[in-house]
C-alpha cells in the first residue's frame, strides 16, 4: 500500500516478502492516501522500478493504475513496457477506471461511471496497440495520439488485468483483458467474466483472477483492531462511495461513525492466523487464482514478515489456498 509507507520502506518490505516466501506483490497507484492517518503517497512507478531491481523472483503488479486522467494512456504504455524490461517478464499491468481521490488533481473534473468506463476501454485499446510495436495515431472520443511509438519493448508482452465491480463492467472489459481484478469474493461475477471470455474470445480455459484482502496481524488483538480502524476504516463505504470522494477530509467525514468493532468484523485482526486462512477461503471458493494480503499499517510490516509470514504461508498452503 503506497498510502501506508514511504518509498524506501516499500522497497525493503517487498524484498523481505520475497525472502519470506511470497511470490506475488501488488502496489497501489495513488496520488493521495485515503486517510491522513496513513500519511504517504509516493509515486508507484518509480517505486516499482526499485522493487524490480531489489527482487528476482516475485511477480509484480499495479493494483490498479487509472490510465485515463492523471496519466495519459501512451505514458502508461511506456511505463509498463519499461518496467517489464526491468522486471524481466514479471510485471502485470493492472488497470481500472480510477477514483476521484487520485484523479481530480489534474483539474479535469470527475466524470460519471459510464464515461469512466468508456475512457478506460479506449485507453486499453491504445495501450494494446502501442505494445504491439505499431506507430499509433488516434483521434478518439476521449484521447488524441499523434505518431506515438514505443522504442523499448519487452520480450515478454505485458499482461493486462482489468478491475471490475459488477456484471455490467464484466461485459465491457472481459474481452479486452488478459486477467481480472476484483476486490470481493463474488462467484457470480467471476463466472460471468469467464462466460463472456468464452463467448466472445473462445477462451474456455479461464484466466488469472486476482483479489485483495486486508489483514491486521499483531501479537495483541486490541492493538491490531485500533490500527485497522485508524488506517483502514475508509474501506467500510464500499466502492460506489469510495470512488467518488475527493480527499482525505471527505473520507474522514464519511467514516466518522465507523467503530473499531465494525472494522474488526470485516478485517482479520490479531495473532490468529487461522482467522486469516478462513477469510481467504471464500476467494478460493469464488474461483480466484491469486490473493494479495495487505498488512494494515506501516509500523509493523517487518514484524509481520519476520514472525507471521512463514507460518501463515504454511497454513494457507496446507489449506490449498496459498497466496501468490
Amino acid at each position: 500500500m503506497t498510502e501506508q509507507s514511504g518509498p524506501r520502506e516499500l522497497v525493503r518490505y517487498a524484498a523481505t516478502a520475497e525472502d519470506a516466501g511470497f511470490d506475488f506483490a501488488v502496489m497501489s497507484d495513488h496520488y493521495s492516501p485515503w486517510l491522513s492517518e496513513q500519511g504517504h503517497a509516493p509515486n508507484a512507478w518509480v517505486t516499482l522500478g526499485a522493487v524490480a531491481a531489489a527482487t528476482r523472483r516475485m511477480d509484480l503488479m499495479t493494483f490498479v493504475t487509472c490510465p485515463t486522467m492523471r496519466y495519459h494512456p501512451v505514458i502508461v504504455a511506456q511505463q509498463a513496457a519499461t518496467l517489464q524490461i526491468l522486471a524481466q517478464g514479471r510485471f502485470t499491468l493492472g488497470l481500472g477506471s480510477g477514483e476521484n481521490l487520485n484523479e481530480h488533481v489534474v483539474g479535469l473534473g470527475w466524470p460519471g461511471v459510464e464515461e469512466r468506463h468508456e475512457r478506460l476501454a479506449e485507453a486499453v485499446r491504445m495501450i494494446r496497440e502501442l505494445h504491439s510495436g505499431a506507430t499509433v495515431t488516434h483521434y478518439g472520443e476521449r484521447f488524441r495520439v499523434e505518431a506515438a511509438k514505443l522504442w523499448d519493448l519487452p520480450e515478454t508482452p505485458v499482461p493486462l488485468a482489468l478491475a471490475v465491480s459488477g456484471e455490467r463492467s464484466v461485459e465491457k472489459f472481459a474481452p479486452l483483458a488478459d486477467e481480472m481484478v476484483l476486490n470481493s469474493p463474488e462467484p457470480d461475477v467471476v463466472a460471468a467474466w469467464h462466460g463472456v471470455r468464452a463467448r466472445v474470445l473462445g477462451d474456455t480455459e479461464g484466466c488469472r483472477v486476482t483479489g485483495q484482502l486486508p489483514i491486521s496481524w499483531d501479537t495483541d488483538r486490541d492493538t491490531a483492531i485500533r490500527r485497522a480502524h485508524e488506517q483502514f476504516r475508509w474501506s467500510a463505504g464500499g466502492w460506489e462511495v469510495n470512488a467518488e470522494l475527493p480527499n482525505t477530509a471527505g473520507f474522514a467525514a464519511a467514516t466518522r461513525f465507523v467503530r473499531p468493532e465494525d472494522v474488526a468484523e470485516d478485517i482479520p485482526c490479531g495473532p490468529d492466523l487461522d482467522a486469516i486462512v478462513e477469510a481467504v477461503a471464500p476467494y478460493r471458493d469464488a474461483g480466484f487464482t491469486d490473493i494479495a494480503l495487505v498488512q494494515v499499517g506501516g509500523e509493523n510490516q517487518e514484524e509481520f514478515l519476520a514472525k507471521a509470514a512463514l507460518p501463515l504461508l504454511a497454513k494457507l498452503r496446507d489449506a490449498d489456498i496459498a497466496p501468490r
